[in-house]
């Protein structure tokens, strides 16, 4: 075997759906030849005179100049037009310090400034197209202006017509109009032939310049919006380069850059092979494993290894450094530093690599030639990993974890409603504020920006604490909005995450019980990780939450914006769906992503002050909701059964497992045992039992003391040897007692000879039985004496025996 390197690092990729749309839609090219690049050098000042003819003379002035001294300047290079003499010049690589000196010492003593206007004024007559990189970094703030101005007023006030309330003069609506404005300049034409193509080319442009942001894609909705992208195009373009769909299994372990080939392509047969069985999910985690965490490992720390065939050392190194992950943790004072935590899927990795061996030698027997080469043994035993005991150990630690937050779930709920009620009070009284004004609110002071912006349709309100910080109300409003929210959902439902953000509008149905006619309103949820879909049960207190969320989502004509949403687990945007956990921020209605939600849910948190045993800070996980939502119906009296049904489990031992268990059940349980087993008796044995009965009872253990030790006889029960007791096996004799049953013994023995001696045969056999009885508890007490006081010889183990049970 011959060690190739994969070519080239692939950390991150784009999906399968990227590539494709790209391919469909490639973006305008930029020609070197067109009509308005042709004119000449007075033709284009003409054009430029009636292009501004209507702005200030001393502006017009000012255009004029600048893009007159830059055609002088372009007319030593070569070209036929202007736009070749642009790309011939390098401008846009060396920048303005060539111009500008060679126009200060042939022409006007122009500034930067005058020529970066006459760039702007020749593109937006349509004589040169700057490219959009070059665009992006020389941004003028009248370029908007002058494009919607002078190149195409009847687009933009089509843009300006569709967009929401208060977004276009926003800052969001500025970003907007400029990328619109970006597009025709670089690509030509007006609104309306902007392509797709041209939008993905300014997307990738901006993020390979690190411009991100949440508004950023909100050009092109409105450009979808009025139809002017074709029926086909995506419906967004947010994320669109991280959450671009599946990629292929060469793509999935080629970027871990695995040096050794024939591996590497071991690798993807194997996955390849087990691909059908398996969804996107599963796939990538079992690329992950065998790829990065297995192959890439042995890699990096034995450098030039090419066989499956571990040494006992590699293997054991490789297994004790699988245990634990070392990750970065940023410092208060912006440094950071390695953590080391125990790897929590370490047993499922384990499990990974040695069902991969297993595999392989099973594979081989049916395709020896294509598997047979990579049979070895696998480095991992079957009886190095426990599942039963990573069972035991991961439900204990639920266990805990339930019984700690159960509790305090009240205090939580209780935290969520009145920092939703305080965020909404700081809030009502901002917006009653003028700005630049202060205000006193819940005991603190605050003082309102004196220039508002407003994006989203709504008030953003950023005012300054007493800090001198800067706090955007109507964002923290709706963030503790959506904690409150989700806090209730899921305390009242037991739904997975996933489950809750994909809850839309058509969930909410109803259903008539046939037997009263009462309609029973249900929640129904979408098929998640089992796939299988569930109606339930709605609660009062899940309706009222429900209602609210209606309520908030609705727009303007009262219904549910549609929005799409991304599956992160396959990897592929869904349809557009009244959902909703959506919300409107950056310019446009969005799904709220679990990120967001585990954010809020963390600021509430903060907001309890809630404190475990140890008085550590107390988290929840959305999970967490889910367990409590088990155990507490469980322990109110819900049937397993049912529970099973409710949570969309398939096996009835996951929700026994979600069920954490108290010491007090176990107190209750048997509290209910008796309590049933004294049903099915007669009730006169559980009456309460008078004073003459209770001093019997108490007489009874009283009258059971002997002089040779204690009756063992049942309460109630008559003495069957007629107090015989020498005779009576319920005579436990006590070793104190000892010397008196010699005593009675030897005293027996002579009786007997007495009667013997005086013929008295009628006393002799009675006097025989007594003796046997003494002579029997005599005997029972020595052997207890022995038995407690004799020594236990365990041997000593040969060495035989020593190693037959270490192998």
């Amino acid at each position: 075997m011959t060690e190739t390197p994969v070519q080239g690092p692939v950390l991150t990729f784009h999906g399968s759906h990227h590539e494709a749309l790209r391919k469909a839609h490639p973006p305008r090219p930029a020609p070197d030849d067109w009509p308005g690049s042709r004119q000449k050098y007075g033709e284009t000042l003409s054009c430029l005179n009636e292009l501004f003819a209507d702005v200030p003379k001393n502006t017009r002035y000012i255009r004029r100049r600048g893009a007159g001294n830059l055609m002088g300047w372009l007319q030593a290079f070569p070209g036929d037009t202007w736009q070749q003499r642009w790309k011939a010049s390098q401008l846009e690589e060396d920048g303005f310090d060539i111009a500008h000196a060679w126009v200060r010492n042939h022409q006007d003593r122009v500034t930067d400034y005058e020529l970066m206007t006459g760039v702007l004024a020749l593109a937006c007559a349509d004589v040169i197209r700057p490219s959009i990189p070059w665009l992006l970094t020389r941004r003028s703030r009248h370029m908007r202006e002058i494009v919607a101005t002078h190149r195409d007023p009847e687009g933009f006030a089509a843009l300006e017509a569709g967009a929401a309330k208060g977004v276009w003069s926003a800052k969001l609506g500025y970003q907007a109009r400029t990328q619109i404005s970006t597009i025709i300049l670089a690509k030509g034409g007006t609104v309306r032939d902007i392509t797709i193509g041209d939008c993905l080319e300014l997307r990738e442009v901006e993020a390979e310049a690190g411009m991100s942001g949440s508004g950023r894609s909100l050009f092109y909705l409105w450009l979808k919006e009025l139809d002017y992208l074709p029926p086909d195009a995506p419906a967004t373009l947010r994320d669109f380069n991280r959450r671009a769909g599946q990629v292929s299994i060469e793509r999935l372990v080629d970027r871990y850059q695995l040096k050794c080939r024939p591996v590497r392509d071991l690798i993807v047969d194997y996955l390849t092979e087990r691909q059908p069985a398996l969804d996107y999910t599963s796939l990538e985690g079992l690329s992950r494993n065998l790829a990065q965490l297995f192959w890439a490992d042995l890699e990096r720390h034995h450098p030039g290894i090419k066989s499956l065939r571990l040494t006992p050392r590699v293997a054991t190194a490789w297994k004790e450094r699988i245990k634990t992950k070392t990750q970065p943790k940023r410092q208060p004072d912006g440094s950071y530093v390695e953590i080391t935590s125990p790897r929590k899927s370490a047993i499922s990795v384990l499990n990974t690599v040695r069902a991969f061996y297993l595999d392989l030698a099973e594979w081989a027997v049916e395709e020896p030639s294509r598997w047979g080469q990579w049979v070895a043994p696998s480095p991992v035993k079957e009886s190095e990993f426990s599942h039963k005991k990573h069972a035991k150990r991961q439900k204990a630690q639920a266990d805990q974890r339930t019984r700690e937050r159960l509790p305090v779930l009240p205090q939580l709920v209780e935290a969520a409603a009145r920092q939703l009620k305080e965020a909404r009070i700081r809030l009502e009284a901002a917006l009653e504020a003028a700005p630049g004004a202060t205000f006193t609110v819940l005991g603190k002071t605050y003082t309102r920006i004196r220039h508002p912006r407003w994006a989203d349709g709504v008030p953003a309100v950023t005012v300054y604490d007493e800090d001198g910080r800067r706090c955007t109300l109507g964002y923290s409003e709706n963030r503790a909005f959506w904690a409150w929210a989700a806090i209730e959902f899921l305390r009242h439902s037991g739904v997975r995450i996933e489950e809750m953000l994909e809850v839309s509008h058509h969930s909410i149905t109803q259903y008539t019980l046939p037997s009263t006619g009462e309609v029973v309103p249900l929640l129904q949820i979408a098929p998640s990780k089992t796939d299988q879909e569930r109606l339930l049960l709605v609660s009062p207190e899940l309706a009222d939450v429900l209602s609210a969320i209606v309520c908030r989502v609705r727009d303007a004509s009262g219904t549910v914006p549609l929005v799409h949403s991304y599956d992160s687990g396959e990897k592929a945007w869904n349809p557009p769906m009244p959902l909703l956990f959506q919300w409107r921020t950056g310019g446009q209605n969005r799904p709220i992503s679990e990120t967001t939600i585990r954010r809020a849910l963390n600021e509430t948190l903060d907001f309890a002050g809630l404190t475990d045993n140890t008085g550590q800070a107390l988290r929840y996980q959305p999970h967490d909701f889910r367990r409590i939502f088990i155990t507490d119906a469980i322990m109110n009296g819900l049937p397993p059964h049912i529970a099973q049904i409710i949570a969309g489990h398939d096996d009835i031992s996951t929700t026994m497992r979600y069920k954490a268990i108290y010491p007090t059940e176990a107190i209750e349980a048997h509290r209910a045992f008796i309590a049933r087993r004294r049903a099915t008796r007669p009730s006169e044995e559980y009456r309460t039992p008078t004073n003459e009965e209770w001093d019997e009872f108490l007489g009874h253990f009283e009258r059971r003391k002997l002089s040779i030790g204690t009756c063992g006889r049942a309460f109630g029960t008559p003495c069957i040897h007629e107090h015989a007791c020498i005779r009576c096996p319920m005579l436990r004799p006590d070793p104190d007692q000892r010397p008196r049953l010699v005593e009675i013994r030897d005293n027996l023995a002579d009786r007997i000879a007495e009667a013997e001696r005086e013929g008295w045969l009628g006393e002799i056999e009675g006097l025989k039985v007594s003796l046997a009885g003494a002579r029997g508890k005599l005997a029972q007490l020595d052997a207890q004496t022995s038995k407690s006081q004799k020594a236990v010889d365990l041997g000593m183990p040969s060495f035989g025996e020593i190693a037959a049970r270490a192998t």
